[in-house]
């Protein structure tokens, strides 16, 4: 099985899927595609991925689109470790939570979004970051709510959830928020960094030189 990720390295989406790779010591090769650069738009992207997005994994020449299909796609493919439960009470409250960032914080917060607020509305750079703290402070603040006893997000292992909450965090840095309200939130955080598949997922640790 020859597996190629199509991804970015500072990608919230790519860098979900690298971790879930990692976690599952699933070999691939690494394809990046620079957001910055506009290359998402390009032709040989878009026939993989319609939206012009990333991250694409392919498969045998099969592409699989949007972070958290691919991840369902592993978790099929490959058993351990499970990034939901077969337990529907527990993989309801998964899901939840990793939705949380994935459809209701992430979605109004990417780059792409970003920049329409400036070229539409004219936003400048403090009203894009205002913009972006909103929201991802509403977010977080129903996932310290939903955390469960740790000490990862959802209990004793990484899940899916765990995987959406770490690329989530690292960005709220970089626009410099306090996450400080979020003392649940940051030991899951540490739980899932001490691991070193976790670790070799990091964006500085995939940055094409």
């Amino acid at each position: 099985m020859k597996i190629v990720l199509h991804d970015y390295w500072r990608s919230s989406a790519a860098y979900r899927v690298r971790i879930c790779l990692n976690l599952k010591g699933v070999r691939y090769d690494s394809v990046p595609v620079n957001l910055v650069a506009g290359e998402q738009a390009a032709a040989a992207n878009r026939a993989l991925n319609p939206q012009g997005l990333v991250p694409t994994l392919v498969v045998d020449g099969r592409p699989l689109v949007q972070s958290l299909a691919i991840v369902d796609w592993l978790d099929a493919n490959f058993d351990e470790p499970p990034m939901v439960s077969k337990d529907p009470f527990v993989r309801a409250g998964q899901l939840a939570r990793a939705l949380v960032i994935a459809a209701d914080i992430h979605p109004i917060d990417n780059l792409r979004v970003l920049k329409r607020l400036e070229s539409q509305f004219g936003a400048d750079q403090p009203a894009r970051d205002s913009w972006y703290r909103h929201w991802v402070a509403e977010g977080l603040a129903a996932l310290e709510q939903m955390a469960g006893d740790g000490p990862f997000l959802g209990g004793d292992s990484p899940d899916i959830s765990d995987i959406c909450l770490v690329p989530q965090l690292y960005n709220a840095r970089r626009f410099e928020m306090d996450l400080t309200p979020y003392p649940r939130l940051c030991a899951a955080e540490a739980a899932n960094l001490a691991l070193p598949a976790v670790q070799a997922a990091a964006p500085e640790r995939v940055k094409p030189a």
